[in-house]
């Protein structure tokens, strides 16, 4: 067996591989970028290799720099995850020179299943169900539109090097295609450096089930069971199951056999994924789509169900050992589902967040399982994926399951950079999810109806207030904020929440209705920087990353960011209730009024509408020139990140001010141009009289 195995990626799938490689004895090695110096996987490798900047075209995708890591820290194998390099054939390639185990599939299945287009012809010839589409390599765009001329629609373009769900477009009338195609190009070339593409016929109402097999160097092929991975939005998935509400015993029996054989198709070794489309009308009916040569981020699942460690079977097979199980050791045992936790705001479209991990509770329970890529005090930015963790939860039936995973989730606290936990906690409490009543369109359908949370008085309060008491002592707080004390008080100006003018209603209640809530909320220095807050379980240093929490019946964990020490100016409060989690900056009625006033200044001084930047990110595209008139719902500014590129249209006509350019890093509503809005004299198109 292997000694020494490095780990060739980052976050919760690294620390994942690792937990089975201490499991067996087997010494990890991590690489890491600049920007992943701290990161979690770094910390919990044997050891860790620097290996390029935060870029990773220059450190996780730089081939020569992982196999220079692994022969200096004498690693026999290489570990890919998922993602980066997991499919990468010059990698397996390189690694195969250089005499060091790749653990993965061999380069022609590599090939064969990294090319859509290729992978179709050849399972075709071995009895796969296919489902109709374009799938010719090297066809122009204009022969595209010829050749789908004869589909029914709507399509699915598709990059034919592609994965994840990156780059797909969905077109709804024939009309459309050839408008959609060159944006397709642009982003498969961006996202997988080849811009071939594919068309697809649209499945109505698709389930997602995908197969796992398990195939060593010897000839045997088994497969694990199936899983649901319906509930995806923008073709990523986002909660999976297994096994899945939807087959019969004699589907699930014909869809395993098509999984085996088109493995067997490309003579594939190691864990792999066959993914296919089942019609919800018609569930009997199946169509292969891809085959994920890898590792898949939903394993779990399958692992909870089979009691399979699918990472060690991929060691052991890379190492040469006989696939121990048969087709008829494999028993599917109750049910499991997964979600993803990612960086990201579901309230702005899921464009992705970033922040500094103040808080950390990983849920625990019955069934319930945490694979996680941070810990508190990380940085979580841009350069990546936003995955951040999974919770998985597993229970003798798929009704327990869901209950488990719901109430793991209330319990799962990330504080200092926006999540989805609330909105994957709605998911899984809907009706028809529930009921299994689930197709790859279900996000998009509810999402309207889903409704957030918003902080109430008690929990703007208490950010308020805890935010203030972070001070070294009592006599520093009197002296900056006069009126304001611990435990009972005026309430008259101690603070305000942001968007609070003086002593204003926040939700209803007045802030001088603050004091009403100073015995349930008062904290006190206990010696040095540690404070006790009444009427909460928990004592903690302040500053710092450790959380107050509150009793039970509430659930609530506060955590204190930066601000001015003194005056507690410029101090986020981060508070989270149960699955839902809020940002509240504490700000003195000073800092209130100032706030407000810079508001005014900048728009004053704006020229007109703004247009703002709804993440942060690059951007990719500058698409207006200043002084350009522009219409309504015209693209003026494209921003990127993590490969997700979102246009910054006009909200109305009139003569645009640009004022960022192509490379420029973008904040969260940073402004990135001004519209001055037409008049008389501008409203035909000319630029404005000067």
């Amino acid at each position: 067996m292997f000694s020494t195995v490095l780990v060739a990626n980052r976050g919760e799938i690294a620390v994942r591989v690792m937990r089975t490689l201490r499991a067996m004895g087997i010494r990890s090695v991590a690489v890491h970028s600049d920007a992943d110096a701290g990161a979690r996987h770094v910390q919990e490798a044997d050891v860790a290799v620097r290996i390029g900047p935060a870029a990773a075209a220059e450190s996780y995708l730089d081939i020569d720099a992982v196999l220079a890591a692994a022969r200096e820290t004498g690693a026999e194998a290489i570990h890919p995850g998922y993602g980066f390099l997991a499919e990468n054939v010059a990698f397996a390639r390189a690694c195969t020179a250089a005499g060091i185990a790749f653990i993965g599939p061999r380069e022609r299945a590599l090939e064969i299943m990294g090319d859509k287009i290729a992978s179709k012809l050849q399972v075709a010839d071995h009895g796969v169900p296919l489902v109709q589409g374009v799938s010719e390599p090297g066809l122009t765009d204009e022969q595209l539109v010829a050749a789908a001329a004869d589909m029914p629609f709507p399509v699915l373009i598709k990059p034919s090097a592609g994965g994840g769900g990156k780059g797909m477009h969905v077109v709804e009338r024939y009309e459309d295609l050839a408008e959609a195609l060159p944006a397709a190009r642009r982003v498969a070339r961006q996202s997988f450096g080849d811009d071939t593409l594919l068309i697809e016929q649209l499945v109505a109402t698709p389930r997602h089930i995908e197969v796992q097999v398990l195939a060593d160097t010897h000839g045997h092929v088994i497969h694990l069971g199936e899983r649901e991975c319906s509930l995806q939005r923008r073709h990523q998935k986002v909660i999976e199951e297994a096994p899945s509400a939807l087959l019969d015993a004699a589907t699930r029996e014909r869809i395993g056999e098509a999984a085996v054989a088109a493995a067997k198709a490309v003579d594939y070794v190691g864990a792999g994924t066959v993914e296919f489309l089942v019609s919800d009308r018609d569930p009997d009916t199946f169509y292969f789509m891809e085959m994920n040569t890898r590792l898949q981020v939903e394993h779990p699942v399958t692992e909870l169900v089979t009691g399979v460690d699918l990472v060690e079977w991929q060691v052991r097979i890379a190492d040469g050992e006989h696939l121990t199980l048969t087709q008829e050791d494999v028993r599917l045992d109750g049910h499991a589902v997964e979600a993803r936790v990612y960086a990201e705001n579901p309230e702005r479209g899921f464009l992705p967040t970033e922040g500094t991990v103040v808080a950390l509770r990983d849920p625990t329970g019955p069934g319930v399982r945490v694979d996680s890529g941070i810990m508190t005090g990380q940085r979580v930015g841009l350069d990546y994926d936003p995955m951040l963790a999974k919770v998985i939860a597993h229970g003798p039936d798929r009704r327990t399951a869901l209950q488990r995973l719901g109430a793991a989730l209330e319990d799962t606290v990330i504080l200092g950079v926006g999540t989805n936990v609330e909105y994957l906690h709605m998911l899984l409490t809907d009706e028809d999810v529930v009921a299994g009543r689930m197709d790859t369109g279900l996000i998009e359908r509810k999402l309207p109806e889903l409704q957030f949370s918003r902080p109430d008085a008690y929990l703007e309060a208490l950010a308020a207030h805890v935010g203030l008491s972070t001070q070294d002592d009592d006599a520093a707080r009197a002296r900056s904020l006069p009126g304001a004390h611990h435990g009972a008080g005026t309430g008259t100006d101690p603070v305000v929440p942001a968007g609070v003018e003086g002593n204003g209603p926040v939700n209803g209640s007045p802030a001088a209705d603050f004091a009403g809530h100073r015995d349930r909320l008062a904290a006190r220095r206990i010696g040095g920087t540690a404070w006790r807050a009444d009427g909460f379980s928990a004592t903690t240093a302040l500053p710092g990353p450790a959380p107050f929490e509150a009793d039970a019946a509430r659930n609530v964990v506060t955590a204190v960011g930066a601000g001015n020490p003194d005056t507690a100016e410029g101090r986020t409060v981060h508070v989270s209730e149960g699955a839902a989690s809020f940002e509240i900056p504490v700000r003195t009625r000073t800092g209130a009024v100032q706030a407000q006033l810079a508001r005014i200044e900048r728009e004053v001084h704006a020229g007109g509408p703004e247009l703002r930047s709804p993440m942060p990110g690059t951007v990719v595209a500058v698409l207006a020139e200043t002084g350009e008139h522009v219409a309504e719902g015209r693209t003026v500014v494209s921003v990127e990140a993590m490969k997700m590129e979102h246009p910054i249209t006009a909200t109305l006509p009139g003569t645009v001010t640009v004022l960022v350019g192509v490379g420029d890093r973008v904040k969260v509503d940073q402004v990135v141009a001004t519209i001055e809005t037409d008049t008389p004299e501008n409203a035909d198109g000319a630029a404005p009289a000067g």
